[in-house]
């Protein structure tokens, strides 16, 4: 009799615990749109009823921050009509304009659906936007320039999926969040009217919160280990100098390819708007049986000057707007371009300086093949 009814005390104990977490995951947060709960410019918002919803509709500069939320992972629902043919931004996961993961629209893009471009997730990383290092996280999308468009993030872990106006056959899918936190506040921003913002913690429709693949981590032809310098302030006027070069002096640091073989320097170092323009070197070493030559293909931002044993052998740049500008659009990706490396027998050092004009930078490198070298890994 004791064990039975302990067994039902258990079983009682369970369910309700059950119950609890089911019920808390079902709660949901309306954000009330009121002046009251946001930070903002003066004169930037206005607080209204639009359309028969409480809505807030921003005209000015700089985002508008919900007080007092920290947010990890569930679902984000809200309605947002443009105003203007700009950006329209989400942030999330916020810590400060420094930090923070960005969903956001080009309505400049709208209405064609077939812009692969019309919406996007970029990190924000020591207060830059790397919209122009991870190119493969946008998509085309249905955006209606006069009225409401739904949104609906569900966020999960290192993962992400955006659906815009219903549409369950074209969602964003992000594999890998890339900001720095986990967590973090929320803010809007840009030319838009906002309304039935609402929260739902902890439902994240069985979205795994483990990394997605990346396919690139089968494909061993990647330059993955570096030896870093120290940022070096680039003299102005000056598009490179043989002075800048590394020498018996020179400290290094190791640094290791992140997703898709990207060497990654804003997140180490900052970007340009950080400071004056800059330059930073990169070395590694391939190891040849004979001597031979292979073709090394590279995504990079935004200028490179390339050396193989002490030897210049490529420089090139890959400026957004700029007539040296790569497909596609001045983003870095493995298709930027690709040259011929002369190999001697033996140690080979590559040697790549990197400046920093516009937005991200880094670069990916790879073989053509690992026929008869070794690479650092």
């Amino acid at each position: 009799m004791t064990k039975t009814v302990t067994g039902l005390l258990l079983a009682l104990l369970l369910a309700t615990h059950v119950n609890a977490q089911h019920n808390a995951a079902k709660k949901e947060v309306r954000v009330a749109l009121q002046a009251a709960n946001w930070e903002y410019q003066p004169d930037a918002v206005e607080f209204l009823t639009y359309k028969s919803v409480p809505s807030l509709k921003i005209t000015g500069k700089g985002p508008v921050i919900l007080k007092d939320l920290d947010f990890k992972d569930g679902t984000i629902e809200f309605d947002m009509e443009p105003i203007g043919k700009t950006f329209t931004s989400f942030y999330f996961r916020r810590s400060s304009d420094k930090e923070s993961e960005c969903f956001y629209f080009r309505l400049f893009k709208a209405p064609n659906i077939d812009a692969e471009d019309a919406i996007q997730y970029a990190p924000i990383i020591k207060g830059v936007n790397l919209w122009d290092m991870l190119y493969q996280y946008q998509r085309n999308a249905m955006i209606d320039t006069s009225g409401w468009n739904h949104v609906k993030l569900v966020i999960s872990g290192k993962q992400m999926r955006v659906f815009v106006n219903g549409r369950m056959d074209m969602p964003l899918e992000i594999p890998y969040l890339e900001g720095s936190n986990d967590h973090g506040g929320l803010a809007l921003e840009g030319h838009a009217i906002f309304a039935n913002l609402v929260l739902k913690p902890d439902q994240v429709e069985a979205l795994s919160p483990w990394p997605g693949t990346d396919i690139t981590d089968n494909d061993a032809r990647y330059l993955r280990k570096w030896q870093i310098s120290q940022v070096i302030n680039m003299p102005e006027k000056i598009d490179f100098n043989y002075d800048l070069l590394p020498n018996k002096t020179t400290a290094w640091d190791t640094i290791r390819a992140e997703r898709r073989g990207l060497i990654n320097l804003t997140r180490k170092y900052g970007g340009a708007s950080m400071g004056p323009r800059r330059v930073i070197f990169l070395k590694t070493t391939i190891y040849a049986n004979s001597p031979q030559k292979k073709q090394l293909h590279m995504g990079f931002s935004d200028e490179i000057y390339v050396f193989i044993n002490g030897r210049p052998l490529y420089m090139d740049k890959n400026l957004y707007g700029a007539p040296l500008m790569k497909s596609p659009d001045g983003r870095c990706t493995i298709d930027n371009t690709s040259f011929g490396l002369p190999l001697a027998q033996g140690a080979n050092e590559l040697l790549i300086g990197v400046a920093n004009n516009f937005y991200g930078w880094g670069i990916i490198a790879q073989l053509d093949n690992l026929n008869d070298v070794s690479i650092e890994r």
